[in-house]
């Protein structure tokens, strides 16, 4: 299986392309570490240095790839805002490093993908995106429009035989996380969360969400009605 897999240089993606390699599946590896691409060369994997967010060049590298079998788009950041502060800057950064990056990746995999028998297209969201939550603003929005994105291409693209996932972690501990000021209930490792997606992917799962206890929860809150959240939310920002 040829599997094509951003954000491969840290965290989730970074084990991903550790896991498909050992396995023995053709990984393309795309990044913007170079050191850790070259880690990843060593072990097998084609290569691609790229910034997602640069349109002309993310589909120039992409270009040529031949058929793939699995494109995995997990590159991302997250940056927290403080109110009443609002910085649009970082909200931008994280909206052109989550959702644009995504949107151009995505154009420049489907042509590769369309074709292929058993194509499957896998976007990374978050749980984030079942609720709005303090502090996520940017992060929390981003996630929500990879959602709506890919569960409106997993209907769009079913003509065209491309299968579409859509992976919503909880907290999962990467140098990202790593960073976090707060507690991360349930949190997994990047090697638990792999086995999670690449399971969900093997089951041709649409959502794959993970850990389920934490997932569910949020889902469920996600249910109540809008008021009842909105104090349980601002009872978060006092704590």
């Amino acid at each position: 299986m040829k599997v094509l897999i951003t954000g491969a240089t840290s965290g989730i993606g970074w084990q991903l392309a550790h896991d498909y390699l050992d396995e023995g599946h053709d990984v393309i590896a795309v990044g913007r570490k170079r050191q850790a691409l070259a880690v990843l060369k060593d072990k097998g994997a084609k290569v691609l240095a790229l910034d997602l967010t640069d349109r002309q060049a993310t589909l120039d590298g992409l270009a040529g790839l031949g058929p793939l079998n699995l494109a995995i788009l997990n590159a991302g950041t997250c940056e927290y805002l403080d109110m009443p502060d609002f910085d649009s800057a970082a909200f931008i950064r994280v909206m052109r490093a989550n959702v644009e990056s995504m949107a151009i990746s995505i154009e420049g995999v489907l042509p590769c993908l369309i074709g292929c028998e058993g194509a499957r297209l896998v976007g990374v969201a978050s749980a984030a995106a079942y609720l709005p939550l303090p502090r996520a603003e940017a992060y929390g929005a981003s996630k929500a429009a990879i959602r709506y994105l890919f569960d409106t291409l997993d209907i769009t693209l079913a003509r065209q035989g491309v299968a579409v996932s859509t992976v919503f972690p909880g907290f999962v501990k990467t140098p990202l996380t790593d960073k976090n000021d707060f507690a991360m209930p349930m949190q997994l490792s990047a090697q638990d969360a792999a086995r999670y997606i690449r399971r969900g992917i093997d089951k041709g799962q649409r959502h794959i969400h993970f850990p389920k206890a934490f997932t569910w929860t949020l889902q469920l809150l996600g249910l109540l009605p809008q008021g009842l959240w909105r104090r349980l939310a601002k009872r978060m920002i006092k704590a």
